[in-house]
């Protein structure tokens, strides 16, 4: 959990963290309160530690992280040299949603390279019971 420490404050690559985020990440590794206890516009108690904040879908960082995983994917992908368009019209998932990007080239068995992410954090509620005994279990239960 303590890895961002380790890392270079590059900028030009991404790597540095504004004055909130490092305040929150730092707090969230001394486990200190980030706030009081309040109610979140979504309706959910929202405890001292602030965990809810970072898993909450009306908070703006959610989206945002969302996004920067695509787009890390996608320019990974046109830097290799395979073309790939954001939000593909015309195909959906089994859900009915449409994938977040596909490569406009056959990937395999003639057939396009298609994803969709989703950004889970380790600390929600929901994964709690499972992330201390099995790692990638969040990944597991993320995925169903």
């Amino acid at each position: 959990m303590g890895d961002w420490l380790l890392i270079l404050p590059i900028s030009a690559c991404g790597l540095r963290l504004n004055d909130e985020a490092f305040h929150v990440a730092v707090v969230l590794h001394l486990g200190a309160d980030l706030g009081k206890a309040h109610i979140c516009r979504c309706g959910a108690n929202v405890d001292p530690p602030g965990i809810h904040s970072l898993v909450c879908r009306h908070m703006p960082g959610h989206a945002d992280r969302h996004h920067a995983l695509n787009d890390c994917i996608f320019c990974t992908l046109e830097a290799a040299g395979i073309p790939a368009t954001k939000e593909p019209s015309g195909l959906v998932r089994s859900d009915g949603k449409p994938p977040d990007r596909c490569s406009l080239i056959p990937w395999c068995s003639g057939k396009s390279l298609t994803w969709d992410v989703m950004a889970a954090c380790v600390v929600a509620n929901s994964y709690l019971q499972a992330s201390p005994r099995d790692p990638g279990a969040v990944a597991k239960l993320s995925a169903t």
